[in-house]
């Protein structure tokens, strides 16, 4: 191989192993805003086929970094032999590398389509493949380039208008400007005159930056406790059952013991009790001795609680499938609402095309029959006996919406709730599918975000962790650890204000997409060469 070749390589390579370490649990956030460079050096002087494939290497490692915890799911807990466990993982990110491939192509299309200036419209074509990675083949926006940037407050408040594509966006401009000025400087060091400074990119990447700076600052220095004068008490509960025991009808009295005394350590000072998904190891509404149980604790607690419970329901012909739902169980044993998943995890709660082409696969978690999809974004409502408006004061009642695992990291999904109304939104899981990987913190991660975009605070009640609360801005209140057990109770905020985004949703992202599209139309129409002309002119 040419040194050029193998320069390329190494170069795509080393964008791929820092991909990983800007995401949890490095939390080396700060690297991605470099960690693109060594790809776009690469991609110099290079053809839009090898382009392709070094975007799709970089993709590939990246993502096997970022998504390892797959094989711990699948050999752990699914029972797929470890061999098969790591094929299915290298399928998936050589899917997943396709993107960066694309993006990588797009590059060197733009540099020859409108040069110097064509590159400012890379960050653009970023986007719309995020954008396009969120819903194609039922959708996975896990680890969208701008979730690393969960911790830096000061700087993702523009995602009330972008979502966490616009930080995306700023992430590869700034990565895209800082490689053309390495490009422009390495002349100096060969001993020839370089090229005009890009300072028209230099100065857009900075202005971008300054004014996302300059409009964070504002957002969180502005921020008004008199927006929202009400704040409730919320208590979250994470009982740590271990997942090979969790279905196992002789640890259901087990489990039972302890979500009654860990909401018991909560006492009657909460407004209301979270439970983790698919807290009861049975179904609900079936089981009249737990339901009685379930309503003392309630009752005990003077507070709702909210946990998570399969639901059987039956099809026209009476063959069965479950709902993957979150009940609402007011303290005097009234069922005060219940929301069903809306969005389900593919070969998980459901295989995808399993009549035709994938009908011999089994789903890789426990359960009874396939899942089915809820009605979409229902709120829930309950009255705070802590919160009270009006004169002579009377209580107000409160809603909120309720994201159950794997929805949470789909920004349009969780926006609908708070379209709709809620004053604060709830995020239930079970992380135990993960282990001691770093998907839990990934996973948690991704919920700043959803704070953010909407202003709204979040609770999280996660079966063996990461619970916690986040304020309407993006900042972690309290996080629990991994693998323990916690009551853990905390003080939100409800009542803010829309956003831009809650009302406008994916603006930005679609705005990159058809911009993208239109660049395209506009290649096609320029390099398609008009027909000869065969007109044959007579001599006079």
């Amino acid at each position: 191989m040419d040194p050029p070749r193998s320069r390329q390589l190494l170069l795509a390579c080393a964008s791929g192993v820092l991909l990983p370490l800007c995401f949890p649990n490095f939390e080396l956030g700060l690297l991605a805003w470099i960690a693109l460079i060594p790809l776009h050096l690469a991609l110099d002087q290079c053809s839009r086929r090898r382009a392709f494939w070094l975007g799709w290497l970089t993709g590939m490692i990246g993502f096997t970094g970022i998504m390892a915890w797959v094989v711990t799911a699948m050999t752990t807990y699914g029972k797929v032999p470890l061999p098969v466990s790591y094929a299915i993982l290298l399928l998936l990110t050589s899917y997943l590398g396709i993107y960066i491939g694309l993006y990588s192509l797009a590059i060197v299309w733009l540099h020859r389509l409108i040069p110097r200036y064509g590159i400012f419209f890379a960050p653009c074509f970023w986007v719309a493949f995020e954008l396009l990675r969120t819903y194609a083949l039922s959708g996975l926006p896990w680890c969208l380039l701008g979730y690393s940037q969960y911790r830096e407050l000061d700087l993702i408040q523009i995602a009330d208008h972008t979502g966490v594509y616009g930080v995306s966006f700023l992430i590869v401009l700034v990565n895209m400007a800082l490689a053309e000025l390495v490009l422009w400087l390495m002349p100096f060091f060969r001993g020839f005159h370089p090229a005009k400074l890009p300072w028209e990119l230099l100065t857009t990447a900075a202005a971008c930056m300054v004014l996302s700076w300059l409009y964070s600052a504002t957002v969180l220095s502005n921020e008004n406790p008199a927006r929202s004068p009400v704040s409730i008490t919320v208590g979250v509960i994470q009982p740590n059952i271990d997942q090979a025991v969790k279905w196992d009808a002789a640890f259901r009295d087990e489990t039972m013991h302890r979500f009654d005394r860990l909401t018991a350590t909560l006492g009657t000072g909460t407004d209301l009790i979270v439970w983790p998904e698919a807290a009861t190891p049975f179904l609900l509404e079936r089981e009249r001795d737990y339901q009685l149980q379930l309503i003392e604790w309630a009752a005990r607690a003077n507070a709702p609680i909210l946990l998570g419970s399969p639901v059987v329901r039956y099809y026209a012909d009476r063959r069965p499938y479950l709902l993957n739902s979150a009940y609402l169980l007011g303290p005097d044993g009234t069922l005060l609402g219940r929301y069903d998943k809306h969005h389900l995890v593919p070969f998980g709660e459901y295989i995808p095309l399993k009549t035709s082409l994938l009908f011999f696969l089994d789903k890789m978690v426990e359960g009874i029959g396939d899942f089915e999809a809820g009605p979409g974004a229902t709120l829930l409502t309950f009255t705070p006996k802590s919160l009270t408006s009006g004169n002579p004061p009377s209580p107000r009642p409160v809603k909120f919406g309720v994201a159950i695992c794997y929805e949470v990291i789909f920004p349009d999904l969780v926006r609908q709730f708070a379209a709709n109304g809620a004053e604060f939104l709830v995020t239930i899981t079970n992380d135990g599918w993960f282990g001691p990987s770093s998907a839990p913190a990934q996973h948690f991660s991704m919920v700043v975000f959803r704070s953010v975009e909407n202003h709204l605070a979040f609770a999280r009640s996660a079966n063996t962790g990461i619970s916690g609360f986040i304020d309407p801005f993006g900042r972690i209140l309290d996080a629990t650890p991994l693998f323990t057990e916690h009551a853990l109770r905390g003080t939100i905020p409800v009542g803010y204000s829309r956003t831009f985004y809650s009302w406008h949703g994916d603006v930005f992202a679609y705005g990159c997409a058809i911009i993208s599209a239109l660049l395209c139309l506009y290649g096609y129409f320029r390099t398609k060469e008009p027909a000869p002309d065969t007109t044959v002119i007579e001599p006079a």
